[in-house]
């Protein structure tokens, strides 16, 4: 057994933004309760949207295959209620606006599919393990959501030697991880050793920021007695969970630009997947079901509940007894990272992290100025770039430029524009530079 770091791993750059944390801490997972009408998107991760394989009026059973995976980077939909299908039809959706969905009338019987069987990954092949976890669905928990198999799959010629489990949780106001890892450590460590073993790894680490001393002596615990496995404590700073941030922190491998974790060797997994795969694994039923924080000054009773995916929004801001008088702005995911959304009425997916509601005091952006040319993005930025020239060359249209300057490395972690005192549009206006390199690298892949 590794045992416990000592040290406190980092990287260069980054910030603090006030985290927000206090207000669901300490409050223990709570069961959501399921809503009588839940909208199952058919595109929950990265990669190519699932194609409906039920239409309206079919009954379904908790766990059924309703939405199938068409392609290698995908992952099959399941139901997370039993019931009658009601429609299939556009929908509001947390990341794309719209999509595709599969709309549910529970039947509160919870009636689950008789396809479903647990298993043992102690007499799992490797490739057992991975059809496993495609056949459950199981996607990147910390909101990147890609298709879990899919990384479990490096070509051949990338030799990985190490998993890293993503407990840094370093988006302000999200608890889900965190909680996790004090209620249920030992499936998230039976999750790593599903991943190390599909992988054929003997080393695993598990990266816990130092504002979380209680997960760090929980997961501490869990990991007593197994070879291979180790506890790293990180900085706490802003993003610390970010991939390559991660890898570097504790491995001091740098991922080279455009490259991807396996390119050193590594495999980044969140805790949340880990313990999906657990879940999945010990139980036979597929990712129906995960941990969301709800909080926010603009909500009545901040809360991290176990939430049925298809769950809409405005069900689970009832359930922490509702928007308070003020509320200005609901967030999808975290503050630095996640996504404004339009309506309530959008339903949770397997990305889901948080549900924040801020009051207009917390919303409120300052108005832009003038650039004064102090530098922080320059400094704050964890892969080195130049957020300003990007973001001029951006506003101006230039996007060669923009590629010429590597903005396809930008991590969206929105470091820089927290930090501008002039408020420039940096992180929105990178987003549209990277848009608009890849479309075009796309037509000339099509010529």
């Amino acid at each position: 057994m590794f045992g416990l770091s000592t040290s406190r791993l980092s990287f260069k750059g980054g910030t603090h933004p006030p985290d927000g944390k206090a207000y669901t801490a300490a409050k223990a997972i709570e069961k959501a309760g399921v809503p009588e009408l839940l909208t199952i998107p058919l595109q929950q991760h990265i990669g190519t949207p699932c194609e409906a394989v039920v239409k309206v009026g079919d009954k379904v059973k908790m766990g059924q295959v309703i939405g199938e995976a068409k392609g290698f980077v995908s992952a099959p939909i399941h139901s997370s209620v039993s019931g009658t299908v009601k429609s299939i039809s556009l929908a509001p959706h947390p990341v794309s606006g719209q999509a595709m969905a599969v709309i549910i009338e529970n039947d509160g019987q919870d009636t689950v599919w008789e396809g479903l069987k647990p298993a043992d990954i102690e007499s799992m092949s490797s490739d057992e393990i991975k059809k496993f976890i495609l056949n459950s669905g199981i996607v990147g928990m910390g909101g990147a959501t890609f298709p879990t198999h899919v990384k479990l799959s490096p070509p051949p010629e990338k030799e990985i030697d190490m998993v890293i489990l993503n407990g840094a949780e370093c988006e302000p106001y999200l608890t889900a991880d965190h909680r996790l890892m004090l209620e249920q450590p030992e499936d998230i460590v039976y999750g790593l050793r599903a991943i190390m073993k599909a992988l054929g790894v003997s080393k695993g680490y598990i990266g816990i920021e130092d504002n979380k001393p209680d997960a760090i002596a929980s997961m501490q615990k869990a990991v007593e007695g197994i070879d291979g496995i180790e506890v790293s404590i990180l900085k706490t700073k802003y993003p610390q969970g970010a991939e390559k941030q991660l890898i570097y922190a504790i491995t001091k491998r740098q991922v080279p630009s455009a490259g991807l974790p396996m390119d050193v060797g590594v495999v980044v997994n969140n805790v949340g997947t880990a313990h999906a795969i657990a879940r999945a694994i010990k139980t036979g039923m597929p990712l129906v079901e995960r941990v969301v924080t709800v909080s926010g000054r603009g909500v009545d009773e901040p809360k991290n509940l176990l939430v049925r995916i298809g769950t809409l929004f405005s069900y689970l801001v009832d359930r922490c007894g509702g928007i308070k008088e003020g509320a200005a702005k609901v967030i999808s995911g975290g503050p630095m990272m996640g996504l404004a959304q339009y309506t309530l009425d959008v339903p949770v997916t397997k990305g889901t992290s948080g549900i924040l509601v801020f009051t207009e005091e917390e919303a409120q952006v300052p108005p832009m100025q003038a650039c004064i040319r102090c530098g922080k993005c320059v400094e704050v930025c964890p892969i080195n770039l130049l957020p300003l020239t990007i973001s001029s060359y951006a506003l101006h249209d230039r996007f060669e430029e923009c590629e010429d300057l590597h903005a396809l490395d930008c991590i969206e972690c929105g470091s820089c524009s927290y930090i501008c005192p002039a408020k420039r549009p940096l992180l929105p206006s990178i987003r549209m530079a990277k848009r608009e390199i890849i479309i075009e690298r796309k037509k000339g892949a099509n010529k």
